[in-house]
């Protein structure tokens, strides 16, 4: 087989290691890829969201199947372009990425359909509307920017004036570009996060395995939301009854909501959590970095099972088996990261990670500069573990990440660790 992979991410570069464990795989394209991806796929300089270049390249390449990772292909149409060619491709129809294109369509749905979630207070179209419905909101409030924000679309807001200031840098400022046009509010919740993923070839389903994220820029969950520091996955995080729960009330039906709606829904679907005391209810739909983690414990042939759900669109739900255990990946962010940060810096000890088992350097925000690894983005690495025990795991990622260096490199350092109650907006 002849891959095809869209993105230059972490979740991309975890896609590539464990498509390249497969006898099946003769050639990886990575499409833009990044300075780790390039070790172990031929990268193509082509922005992922260029569709007509994507098409392009595919015309001349012919790949057996294509992978995307990024929502900005699917919400661009990618996969409805390729499926016009009848070519292979994993990932949602431009309509269907609309779950995780558009908050206040993904809300919208959930709302129409029944499916658990916050309540939501309205959406809005200018910054005016906004200020006047944020008087008579319960603080904290939610507010989330209805478009693709590389994780920085959701604030938690404390109080009116930290409401009115998210408000004005999105909508007015225009901070995260056409992401920020339109506004949603919505309710708090609190409890404890979970990420629920799902592979569906659009009528059956497979669940991976549990993860946590961790979407806050610092310890103890302080700071700014980010598109995430870090996770983890155990078994134990999703016991059989809650399981059960989240299959029964959130899973199919959503599933059945999309048949209903006339949308044919295929590929990864990710569904972000929070366990309330009401039971768990939707967050969101996205997915990044749960995927390190989870694919750390991946125990079955990645290129065969995609190829089963993209090109004979049947997938069998026994093929996906998983190693007992843990998998935990922390993230390696540049200085100033979520916020303003500087690329190109270089970084160190990339080459003196090979004693220690189990771990995975992938790479999310990095190029090749000559011969040296420089950053150049603000979640440059992914450190990658997987072990027999979430101790032994986590034991592994720090002691990796502590022999990496750049200028203003920063992580977090309770990964894993048990969670307190906290209230979450998602992103």
């Amino acid at each position: 087989m002849k891959i095809l992979v869209l993105g230059g991410g972490g979740r991309e570069h975890a896609l590539v290691w464990k498509l390249r464990e497969s006898p099946r795989v003769e050639k990886i394209w990575c499409a833009p890829g990044n300075g780790g991806i390039a070790a172990e796929a031929e990268c193509v300089a082509i922005d992922a969201g260029d569709v007509g270049a994507i098409v392009a390249f595919a015309e001349g390449t012919h790949p057996d199947l294509t992978i995307v990772g990024p929502e900005l292909p699917l919400v661009n149409g990618l996969t409805d372009a390729f499926r016009q060619r009848n070519w292979a491709i994993v990932g949602p129809s431009k309509q269907a990425a609309q779950l995780e294109g558009s908050k206040i369509f993904s809300k919208e749905f959930m709302a129409r359909h029944h499916i658990p979630t916050a309540r939501m207070y309205g959406t809005y179209d200018s910054s005016a509307d906004v200020y006047k419905a944020l008087n008579s909101v319960a603080y904290p409030v939610v507010i989330k920017a209805d478009g693709l924000c590389a994780g920085k679309g959701v604030f938690l807001a404390p109080d009116l004036a930290a409401a009115k200031d998210f408000v004005e840098r999105v909508m007015e400022k225009n901070e995260l570009g056409l992401g920020g046009k339109r506004i949603l509010l919505e309710e708090t919740l609190e409890g404890e996060e979970l990420s629920f993923i799902i592979l569906t070839d659009g009528n059956r389903y497979a669940p991976l395995v549990p993860t946590r994220d961790h979407k806050r820029v610092f310890d103890g969950n302080q700071g700014p939301n980010t598109g995430g520091m870090g996770a983890y996955s155990t078994d134990e995080l999703l016991p059989d009854d809650l399981r059960e729960t989240i299959r029964s009330t959130i899973v199919e039906p959503t599933l059945s909501a999309l048949a209903a709606d006339g949308i044919h829904y295929q590929g990864f679907l990710y569904i972000g959590l929070m366990l309330t005391k009401s039971g768990p209810k939707v967050l969101e739909f996205n997915w990044d970095p749960e995927a390190q983690a989870i694919l750390a414990r991946l125990d079955f042939d990645l290129a065969e099972v995609l190829s089963d759900v993209a090109a004979a669109g049947h997938l069998d739900p026994s093929k996906l088996r998983w190693k007992a255990g843990a998998g935990t990946c922390v993230v390696l962010a540049s200085g100033g990261y979520p916020g303003k940060f500087e690329s190109g810096k270089r970084i160190e000890g990339l080459t003196s990670l090979g004693q220690i088992t189990g771990v995975k350097v992938l790479h999310a925000g990095t190029k090749l500069l000559g011969d040296a690894v420089v950053t150049n983005s603000g979640r440059v690495l992914g450190v990658t573990a997987a072990a027999a025990t979430l101790e032994d795991a986590l034991a592994a990622a720090y002691e990796a990440a502590s022999r990496i260096h750049f200028e203003g490199m920063h992580y977090r350092r309770d990964i894993g660790a048990h969670p307190t109650r906290q209230k979450a907006a998602g992103d």
